[in-house]
């Protein structure tokens, strides 16, 4: 199922989202890419292995730019197959860069 971020914006404009990826994600650079298409946007967060299989990742940021990489997370790098990606608001802290984690 595929939602885009819809909460409201913090005072400063920012908003957050946590996205999970199901599909072919993991062991194919996905999360490396992630961070890097997240950092061009001038997201914060963060991107990780979940181990069912997924990828999880949280970002920070503009609407316009959270949008484009929810819309990015569906194609992911060439070896990726995104069967599916959940977007959620998230409420909690959010690093002032973006990282991959473990």
């Amino acid at each position: 199922m595929k939602t885009g971020p819809t909460h409201a914006p913090s005072a400063d404009g920012r908003r957050a989202i946590r996205c999970v990826v199901a599909g072919r994600v993991q062991g194919v650079y996905y999360r490396a890419a992630t961070a890097e298409r997240a950092a061009a946007l001038g997201l914060d967060g963060w991107v990780k292995n979940l181990s069912d299989g997924r990828v999880e990742a949280v970002a920070c940021g503009s609407l316009d730019a959270l949008t484009e990489l929810a819309a990015w997370l569906w194609q992911g790098p060439p070896a990726a197959r995104v069967a599916s990606v959940q977007v959620e608001e998230w409420t909690d802290e959010v690093p002032e860069r973006f990282d991959v984690r473990g």
